[in-house]
């Protein structure tokens, strides 16, 4: 997938080979655009990619995907937008009901899907809040709608987008404006408001200052279950990747943009960090919105990128990466991911993982997820756990493989830490772990070029939301963004991100988009 362009030969860049990018190019290329993918790490994928150690297959960033399935009134979109743009090539599996296991102090519930089987099994275990448990979901589908109207306006080019806008203004900013947790406050039972507001780890902020549109918009993007990609989520790369070279485009890795080019007031290309320039009327960014500001020439879109620049990166993560020998599923291990909580806090964050155990943990078992796993003795889990980037800044000038003896002994001390905790909570698996390794931001930020190791790019709040700075539009002309900061978190947002971006470039698009 490497290899060398001539100036000129491409009609788009795009930045970064995550879902995103890949997808930006994809949708381009079945338009009949040649695009050219630079990627700066040596695999294409970005948080989909995979990775093997000693024999053992893991995935990076993908533990399941929502809105892929058919459920009344929804006409399951994103997964004809991925079978289009992959002329087929991925396919999907649903992981069953449940699909997510939450995990609290005092209370275990299942996930359930579709979503009538979520409220009849939450009605049942909290018969006194039936009436709550209703305008709940109701307020929930009108929070997604507004905030996806919102998403469409800034996609939009002026006036239509800034038309839209202001129509729903007052209405935008109330939704947008409340929290996930006033959104709860209604409910009597801090128990099922525990419940409802659990899953803020799938957009990545806490629910006291999450916008309740954005935790509707992810958690109803569930409501007929979650699937995984056949094969791995590395199969994204390999799905995407025919299709931009069957239009005559090319993918680099290796590859870093150090700078995007701009003449006369309009995009004109890249420069590689080796200071190759490569040419090009359209630059589609999937970098991420910090490093796309940082990329440009002093004194371009100066408003843009200081507005940019001061919004937040969300939190990242530590990751540890488990292989088994056994069978995992007659030793307690399921399909469905395990949010824990050890607190009854669920909005908790891990700020001293140097010091402390983390007090909520996402547990996920891929082989058991993915229907091409073939050994049945031979599995993977992932345990992710959320925490801020401040306490492995200071080992951040360091390169993988030299990183300093302080930072890989902080490393083995939480890797124990977590292998306790997963162990307190999975004690039949504990004999079967033949295989450890640790990931922190440092690593996101390595080998994903994520600001400050973020999981999911910018924060989600309502600042960031509200600002007409973010978007998949730049004031650059020819300049798209793509990926998380362009739309919303996690693969679904991701998607979404890049194909709209190539939408803006190739109107053509829109009506698959909006269909």
């Amino acid at each position: 997938m490497r290899s060398r362009s001539q100036p000129q030969a491409f009609d788009t860049i795009v930045i970064g080979s995550g879902i995103g990018g890949l997808t930006a190019a994809a949708a381009l290329a079945k338009c009949g655009r040649r695009v050219l993918v630079l990627e700066q790490h040596l695999r294409l994928g970005g948080l989909t990619q995979a990775f093997e150690r000693d024999g053992y297959a893991f995935a990076a960033g993908v533990h399941y995907i929502g809105g892929l399935g058919e459920v009344p009134g929804r006409d399951g979109q994103l997964g004809r937008l991925m079978r289009w743009v992959s002329d087929g090539r991925l396919r999907f599996a649903s992981i069953g009901s449940p699909y997510e296991i939450l995990r609290l102090p005092d209370l275990e519930i299942a996930i359930e899907a579709p979503r009538s089987a979520l409220v009849a099994g939450l009605k049942g275990r909290f018969p006194h809040e039936s009436a709550a448990i209703d305008a709940y979901f109701k307020a929930s589908e009108e929070a997604r709608s507004a905030l996806l109207r919102l998403f469409a306006s800034k996609a939009m080019p002026n006036p239509v987008g800034g038309l839209m806008r202001a129509l729903g203004g007052d209405r935008l900013r109330r939704v947008v404006g409340t929290t996930t947790a006033e959104a709860l406050a209604g409910i009597r039972d801090r128990r099922l408001a525990a419940v409802l507001g659990a899953r803020w780890g799938d957009y990545g902020v806490p629910p006291d200052r999450s916008p309740f549109a954005v935790h509707a918009l992810v958690t109803e993007s569930q409501a007929a279950g979650a699937y995984y990609p056949v094969g791995g989520p590395g199969l994204f790369a390999e799905a995407l990747a025919p299709t931009v070279a069957a239009a005559g485009g090319q993918l680099r890795t290796r590859a870093p943009v150090a700078e995007i080019r701009v003449t006369s007031g309009k995009v004109a290309g890249v420069r590689l960090a080796g200071g190759e320039p490569i040419d090009a009327s359209a630059v589609v960014s999937a970098m991420g919105a910090h490093n796309t500001a940082a990329a440009l020439p002093a004194g371009v879109a100066g408003a843009w990128c200081e507005a940019v620049s001061a919004l937040r990166a969300g939190f990242s993560y530590v990751c540890l990466y488990l292989g088994f020998r056994g069978d995992i599923r007659a030793h307690g291990a399921t399909p469905a991911s395990l949010r824990i909580y050890e607190r009854d806090d669920i909005g908790a964050l891990w700020e001293h993982p140097l010091e402390e155990e983390a007090p909520s943990m996402l547990v996920s078992f891929h082989s058991l997820k993915d229907p091409a796993h073939r050994d049945a003795n031979r599995h993977t889990a992932e345990v992710i756990l959320p925490c801020p980037w401040e306490p492995f800044a200071a080992w951040s000038g360091s390169a993988p493989g030299s990183r300093p003896p302080e930072y890989r002994a902080a490393k083995a001390r939480i890797a124990r830490v977590v292998r306790a905790q997963f162990e307190r909570h999975f004690p039949r698996l504990a004999p079967l772990i033949a295989f450890e390794e640790l990931s922190t931001p440092l690593s996101q930020a390595a080998f994903v070029r994520a600001d400050r190791g973020a999981m999911y790019g910018l924060e989600m709040t309502a600042e960031r939301l509200l600002d007409p700075s973010v978007g998949v539009r730049t004031p650059v002309p020819g300049l798209l963004l793509a990926g998380q900061d362009a739309i919303s978190p996690g693969i679904q947002g991701a998607f979404m991100g890049g194909f709209s971006a190539a939408a803006v470039l190739e109107p053509r698009l829109w009506p698959r988009l909006l269909s």
